[in-house]
């Protein structure tokens, strides 16, 4: 049982990297039909996050970062964290178009954020590099993990209510 358990973590960690890469390599580099830095930063700007391009740099950024830690299993908790609160931003872009993804709606950045979070409440299982390391995590470190995810979407949303506001 233990097995196969390590085996779907793996797979789900996997699964939510690629799809975080994905979307980073959209933004960064324009690929997968995305617009790259300059056109999602305009974009961006409609939403009220501004300056868009920095902003886009900084989401970009941390998609990658949170994917390249939830792949490897290395700092899960500090991963998840990076991915819970950059979905929560992404989620908030477009919560005025409710829930379902085929109208634009918050669905897609809610299942990856929850995903990142029960991934930070099991663990990256034994095919992982914290478990490689012997890094193993109190139990209160994925809650902590899950509230900093939390909390640090909040400047950025703090941010784009008063650019909302001034633009």
């Amino acid at each position: 049982m233990t097995e196969t358990l390590d085996l779907g973590l793996l797979v789900l960690r996997l699964l939510i990297a690629l799809l975080l890469l994905g979307h980073a390599a959209q933004k960064l580099l324009g690929w997968f039909r995305g617009m790259g830095v300059a056109g999602t930063g305009a974009l961006f700007e409609t939403l009220g996050f501004r300056p868009g391009r920095p902003m886009v740099l900084m989401a970009g950024v941390s998609e990658t970062v949170a994917a390249t830690l939830l792949a490897l299993g290395l700092l899960t908790p500090l991963g998840g964290a990076v991915a819970i609160g950059t979905m929560i931003v992404a989620a908030a872009a477009n919560f005025s178009k409710g829930l379902w993804a085929h109208l634009g709606g918050y669905e897609v950045a809610l299942v990856y954020a929850c995903v990142a979070a029960v991934l930070v409440l099991t663990g990256p299982g034994d095919l992982s590099l914290d478990h490689a390391l012997g890094w193993t995590y109190d139990r209160w470190v994925p809650w902590a993990a899950i509230a900093v995810g939390v909390l640090a979407a909040v400047p950025v949303l703090v941010r784009r209510s008063a650019g909302m506001r001034a633009g």
